[in-house]
């Protein structure tokens, strides 16, 4: 299993993470399911960029981005060559290093 290391982020996860996961599974499934409350405004059905990561370590392994997802990617804040929607993002068989952004354009963000 390939093992998902989240970088820290001050609201988020503000010591980092480290978990295995599941080939097949995306980013975000496995970050809810290890606790770590990245956003997803849209609930996951590629329609925001609330979940926007990128991924620092093992990005060639992850699935290709459709064209909806590299879309919705321009409009994110701090977007780089690395960056994914972790909804969208399909995990294979590498470890990766995730970096949340520190701010999304999530207008109608909740518990703040």
């Amino acid at each position: 299993m390939p093992q998902i290391i989240i970088l820290p982020h001050e609201e988020i996860c503000p010591e980092g993470a480290a978990f295995d996961a599941k080939p097949g599974q995306t980013i975000c499934d496995a970050a809810l399911a290890h606790d770590i409350e990245i956003e997803h405004a849209c609930e996951k059905s590629c329609a925001c960029t609330t979940c926007h990561v990128i991924v620092r370590e093992g990005f060639d392994s992850l699935n290709e981005s459709s064209e909806e997802e590299d879309d919705l990617l321009d409009k994110a804040w701090g977007l780089e060559p690395e960056s994914r929607l972790s909804c969208q993002a399909v995990i294979g068989d590498a470890d990766l290093v995730v970096e949340i952004p520190k701010y999304t354009i999530n207008h109608a963000k909740e518990n703040h």
